[in-house]
């Protein structure tokens, strides 16, 4: 059953399970937590909602908050088994990094030089940047996502920490080694 999910569906399972209840919430939990590795749309969250929906692995229910139509979700029983199955599903997983500056610096020979080492220096700004945000969110993931028992949210946050760190400390390193001319061979 879980491998039939789309990602985006995994992910709104695993929102609501752990508290989110409307897309709306949905959409804040990810724009707070995954949409560093792994974003949705609310053009994504609503169709995949009703496509839940119509699967039996959520139940909707309306929940009006005054003149606003609004839809509360819950997992159903087959949801809950859904989310758990694909959970513990040892098989592969999809890796996707979609890193623009990555791909500028792929096409590197397409630019001068200059261009090249500007391209990576915006990179490792960015970066410090990205640190900047995740640094601002660290005190509040520390203290649970939804609860205070939560811990592997914060565990995701360092392992992005790291990451980003890494990914500004290679930008730095390129670019002064591209600025000095040590350029690999690309001779045999």
């Amino acid at each position: 059953m879980s491998s039939q999910l789309t990602p985006t569906a995994r992910v709104i399972l695993g929102m609501l399970r752990l508290g989110a209840r409307t897309g709306y919430e949905i959409k804040q939990a990810i724009d707070v937590s995954t949409r560093f590795f792994w974003s949705a749309s609310y053009g994504q969250i609503y169709p995949e909602l009703h496509r839940l929906q119509e699967r039996g692995l959520v139940r909707a229910e309306p929940d009006p908050r005054g003149a606003v139509r609004r839809i509360s979700y819950e997992l159903t029983e087959a949801g809950q088994g859904a989310l758990h199955e694909w959970l513990t599903d040892g098989g592969l997983h999809t890796f996707e990094l979609r890193d623009e500056g990555l791909l500028r610096f792929f096409f590197g020979d397409l630019l001068s030089r200059d261009e090249v080492v500007q391209n990576l220096r915006a990179q490792q700004a960015f970066c410090d940047h990205v640190l900047e945000q995740f640094r601002g969110i660290e005190p509040q993931a520390k203290t649970g996502f939804v609860d205070e028992t939560q811990v592997y949210p914060y565990l995701a946050l360092t392992y992005g920490i790291e990451l980003i760190s890494w990914m500004r400390d290679w930008c730095e390193r390129t670019a002064a080694q591209i600025e000095r001319g040590e350029l690999p061979s690309t001779d045999g």
